[in-house]
Formats: C-alpha cells, structure tokens, sequence
C-alpha cells in the first residue's frame, strides 16, 4: 500500500490541521455570538415598537378610526405571512391549542395597545403598557406561590408609584382618565398572561408564533368592534379604500419585522435581558411623541417613566 500524505509527513500534517484549527477558533472568537446578535436584533425591535404610533395615527387620520387601523395592518401581515407558514402548516395544526394560548394573549396586547394610541396619549399609553412588572408580580405571588422578596416589594412600589404619577390628574388620583388609558393598561395585563404561552409554545417555529401573534391580534380587533359603541365601516370612497390597502400592504414590511425582532431574540436570551433590552421602545417611543406629535411631555410624565422603568429594571435584577 501506498502511504498517503499522514504516513510520510506525519509532523507538517499535524502542524497543518492545528494551525487550521486555531485559524477556526480566531475567527469564530471574532464573530459576535446568539446573544449579542440576539440583543443587537431585540433593541431594534424594541425602537421600531416605540415608533409604531405613527403609522396607528396615520391610518386614524386617513380615516379608519378606533381599531380599523390595526385591522388594515393585521390584514396585510397575515398576506405577507402565508408564504412562511405554509411549509408548518401540518405543525402549526397539531399546536393549535399552545397557537391559541400564545395568539390570543399577546395579540390581545398588540391589538389593545394599537387602539388605546388612538384614544389616548402616546406617552400614556407606552407608559401604562409597561406596568407588566406590577402584573407580573401579582400572578407569580397568586398562581404561582411566589414569594414575596424584598426587590420584589421595591419593584411593585416603583410601578405603583409610576401608575399613581402618570394617571395623577388635577386631584392627583391615580386611575385611568378614558378609554385609552383602560385599554392600555389591559394591554399590559394581557401581554404578562401571554409570555406564558410563548413559553409553551417554545417548540413552535418562529413563523409559527408570528402568525399566532397577528391572529390574536386580528381577531381580538374584531371583538372590540362590537365592544365599542359606534365602530361602523369608515366612511370612505372606494378610491379612498384602494389607496389605503395600499398602504396597508406596505405596512407589512414594516410590522412583521418589528414582530421577528421581538419573538427571535427572547428564543435566544433569558426573559431578564428581554425585558431590560425591551426598554428602548420607552425611550424611543417618549421622545418621538415629544418631537413629532406635540404631546405634553413634563415633570410628571419624566418622573412616572422613571418609576416604571425603575420597576422593570428591579424585576430583571431579581431574577
């Protein structure tokens, strides 16, 4: 038999593949790994959350009142959607009820929280929708038998005292001013109760929660027509209708990446980092409204942003 390159030239072989080797590891030591990928995507996802007000109020002012504007957007995601989810589609019906129990949840959340933008002021409702750790607190301590820790404590002092300061009015009584501020604060609720079910749904592809998520949030759009007194079909032309799902269709590319960069990276990363990441929709979300929609922005609303994010901030350092 012929010896081969190993027999002959033992020693260069060996210094080959490990100087091969090493040239692997340098390199893949100077490529970011999941997680900052993870948490690059996730801050993304969370400033294009913090700019989704623009486009709720601009389908408001182009006529689709109350929760039309979402019901355009879901539409239009659940089009784009199909080609993705259509290969899981066998899965996705062996699932259906982790689907329904993930869907409903948050997309009750994402659809509250769109129309709640309509009724009330950006800020409010970002703020109100952050109140998650107050939620949270309370269904660990009542379903789960948490114990009540002392960051715990601090934490659902800081949430209450943001929730008293931003809903403070002239008497300083901390309870929501209309329909807005109630549908935000459900947002908030339902979006606790809905982080159970994208953790079941864990084996789930991520097109698959995608499109649990916009489901929920069509369907519950539906529900809420009836809920709202006065949410006819909006009075517009037919011209008007075209130029609209139009703008709906292009709305897609702008929604279901918000929703990608949401579910991917908290696939990839511990729910404490999500949430702390989550925080640059807070940040981008005030400052936008301040800058474009001529909102009020002061002390009070300063002071409660501060308190809410204190309480997240509180929550990720305790677990």
């Amino acid at each position: 038999m012929i010896p081969g390159p190993a027999t002959l030239y033992p020693d260069a072989v060996t210094t080959t593949h490990r100087s091969q080797s090493g040239a692997r590891m340098s390199l893949s030591q100077t490529q970011p790994d999941n997680s900052t990928r993870a948490s690059m995507v996730l801050v993304t996802g969370g400033a294009l959350w913090g700019l989704y007000w623009i486009p709720v109020r601009f389908f408001y002012d182009q006529g689709l009142t109350g929760p039309w504007s979402g019901i355009a957007m879901y539409c239009a995601a659940l089009i784009a959607l199909i080609p993705f989810v259509w290969p899981d589609r066998r899965m996705l019906a062996r699932q259906w009820r982790d689907l329904m129990l993930s869907g409903m949840f948050t997309g009750a959340a994402f659809s509250l929280y769109s129309i709640s933008l309509v009724y009330t002021d950006v800020v409010r409702s970002i703020l109100l929708f952050y109140l998650t750790p107050i939620w949270g607190t309370i269904l660990g301590v009542v379903f789960l038998k948490e114990r009540l820790s002392v960051m715990r404590l601090m934490g659902l002092i800081c949430g209450l005292g943001g929730l008293f300061v931003v809903l403070g009015g002239a008497g300083f009584v901390p309870w929501p001013q209309n329909l807005g501020d109630w549908l935000a604060l459900a947002s908030g609720i339902c979006w606790a109760l809905g982080t159970l079910g994208l953790y079941k749904a864990g084996s789930m592809t991520i097109s698959g929660q995608v499109f649990a998520f916009v489901i929920g949030a069509l369907l519950l759009s539906l529900v809420s027509l009836l809920m709202l007194g006065g949410q006819t079909l909006p009075n517009i032309t037919s011209e008007e209708s075209i130029r609209i799902a139009g703008y709906a269709l292009l709305s897609a590319f702008y929604v279901l990446p918000m929703i990608y960069m949401t579910i991917w990276p908290a696939t990839k990363l511990s729910p404490a980092k999500v949430g702390l990441l989550l925080m640059s929709e807070v940040v981008v979300g005030i400052a936008s409204a301040a800058a474009l929609s001529g909102e009020p922005f002061g002390l009070r609303e300063f002071l409660g942003a501060t308190l809410i994010v204190s309480a997240a901030v509180l929550e990720i350092l305790r677990k």
